[in-house]
């Protein structure tokens, strides 16, 4: 089990304590030696105190010198397992309508434009917590990326791969996202106020009434529009990666690009909607987005979440704070009259206590543990059929731990029960420690892989970009990780062409790891990576198909950038 430790300094002076109490105990116990032999000699000491005995003086010394270092330990913040809670968040429903276009890779802003643009929106994001937020990227066209949501988690990955390959058309267009944005809020439900944060440089190459007409809209609907500038008004080239290296981007007459902020766009956009205008020469742009909805209605939430490693320290000084008052108990002349209960009890009072609180609390850590536990030793015992039943009846009562969850979801997909198994791992993966989580998307992508071989049509092509998008967010935390690549190359080859006859992946279960099946035509590994480079470079382009509009169609205002 791995410990992670908030102030692990304070271990150090949890053995300092350790030590300052061995003395003290030594100390004590000598200086207290002394005078019991002063007393006279042992017949007299154990007539004149018979309580005063060396040993029970050494147990109370132990007692409080691990209570001491129980409670140092506590502060030094420990976290371990998992945990699941109801999270009451409040706030808002806002939608980040964020320009993705090429104009944004203008460097007038350090570093680009479009990195200054997600440092500002991870800003907003630890300014307003209680939000809930959509992504949008726009370029030439719209395109969702997520839709209302609190997953932090979710919402960073979708940021972190922002560029303008995601939306495929090029181009900049201004009334798209706003479009996009609100008929997104309008499917929202639970009441809370409504808001469009729209973050470019202003060069919007539509038709500006269309701009115009879609900030009425919002005013009308009742959703508050914020503008929100990046770059200059000098305007700066836009470089451009091509094979022979990093060039400026050009015109189709050939001549070098300029991009500007164009901030009068965005202040008319904003002025039209009623609503708010930050320059792009404003400081902390996230905080300012926040203070500029903060008087959006918010509605309470509550929602369960997983937390990764959750603080421990309870326990530790639950064990101290027990100790202590066993020792205050037991210390001569601090005794807490019991004559009052009958002598059998007074005898065995501490015994009745303890087992009181085991019989307390034991109860609820063996429901909780006993169903899984036996489901996990029957599918180790290779009875699949029982370990479902018995992990079925464990998430029935309530046991929905991302460990059962991955487990149950593990069982079922080696039953080639794939909705199931899908179903159960998708919740497992919320909220689980990073390792676990880890095996969690591989065994989902392995899942959706599966579904997509058989299946046909449709099924087939939504399976397999299901696998793809899962294995994906396993590859960008693990590149290095060869059988989520292996995978993913297979679902690749499943969405762009007839699947192969053979090959595939194993089930990564939490006790133990199969080896990875490999390709049985006898595929060299180099063979297999120069294969899926040409599948990555080829999800790129097909991506880039399926979201841009036939080529006959110009990009806005017919520039591209």
């Amino acid at each position: 089990m791995m410990i992670a430790w908030e102030r692990p300094v304070l271990l150090v002076f949890a053995l300092f304590v350790a030590a300052l109490g061995a003395g003290a105990a030594w100390t004590w116990q000598r200086r207290r030696g002394e005078r019991l032999a002063a007393l006279g000699s042992e017949v007299a000491r154990e007539r004149l105190a018979p309580s005063a005995k060396s040993a029970a003086g050494l147990r109370r010394a132990i007692r409080l010198g691990v209570a001491s270092v129980l409670a140092a330990v506590a502060f030094a913040g420990p976290r371990w397992g998992t945990a699941r809670e109801i999270i009451r968040t409040k706030g808002g429903d806002v939608v980040l309508a964020m320009d993705a276009s090429l104009s944004m890779l203008a460097d007038d802003e350090r570093p680009t434009r479009l990195e200054r643009m997600k440092q500002e929106v991870r800003r907003f994001r630890a300014a307003s917590p209680g939000d809930r937020v959509a992504l949008i990227a726009f370029a030439g066209r719209a395109y969702v990326l997520s839709p209302l949501t609190s997953d932090d988690g979710a919402l960073a990955l979708f940021l972190d791969n922002l560029d303008p390959s995601i939306v495929g058309q090029p181009g900049t267009a201004l009334a798209p996202a706003i479009t996009g944005a609100l008929d997104l809020l309008a499917a929202a439900q639970g009441g809370a106020g409504k808001a469009i944060v729209l973050l470019t440089d202003g060069e919007g190459f539509d038709d500006r009434a269309e701009a115009i007409k879609a900030a009425l809209r919002a005013r009308r609907d009742n959703v508050r529009l914020v503008t929100v500038g990046f770059g200059t008004e000098g305007g700066t080239s836009i470089p451009i990666r091509t094979a022979s290296g990093v060039e400026a981007k050009r015109d189709e007459n050939g001549a070098i690009v300029i991009s500007r902020y164009a901030p009068e766009t965005l202040a008319e956009v904003a002025r039209v909607a009623d609503g708010e205008f930050i320059p792009a020469n404003a400081t902390d742009k996230g905080t300012r987005m926040a203070r500029a909805l903060a008087s959006l209605e918010a509605r309470r939430r509550a929602a369960e979440a997983g937390l990764a490693m959750p603080a421990r320290y309870q326990w530790l000084l639950g064990l101290a704070l027990l100790l202590l008052l066993f020792d205050a108990w037991h210390a001569d002349g601090g005794r807490v009259s019991t004559r009052w209960l009958p002598p059998v009890l007074r005898r065995r009072l501490g015994v009745a206590v303890a087992l009181g609180i085991g019989a307390a609390v034991a109860p609820h850590v063996v429901r909780a543990q006993s169903l899984s536990d036996r489901a996990l030793a029957e599918f180790k015992a290779g009875r699949t059929g029982e370990a479902i039943k018995w992990y079925r009846e464990a998430v029935g009562r309530g046991d929905r731990t991302p460990r059962t969850l991955y487990n149950f979801g593990t069982v079922l997909l080696a039953a080639d029960s794939l909705d199931g198994a899908v179903d159960a791992l998708e919740r497992a993966g919320f909220g689980a420690v990073p390792a676990l989580r880890d095996r969690t998307l591989y065994n989902l992508g392995l899942a959706q892989l599966l579904r997509a071989r058989r299946s046909e049509g449709d099924d087939r092509t939504q399976s397999a970009r299901g696998a793809l998008a899962v294995l994906r967010t396993l590859l960008l935390a693990h590149p290095d990780d060869a059988d989520a690549r292996w995978n993913y190359e297979l679902a690749l080859r499943l969405r762009l062409a007839p699947p192969p006859q053979s090959g595939g992946g194993g089930s990564r279960e939490e006790e133990r790891k199969t080896p990875q099946q490999r390709d049985p035509s006898g595929m060299s590994p180099q063979q297999a990576q120069q294969l899926l480079d040409a599948a990555a470079r080829d999800e790129r382009d097909t991506q880039s198909r399926r979201r841009r509009v036939p080529q006959r169609e110009r990009p806005p205002g017919g520039k591209d950038w």
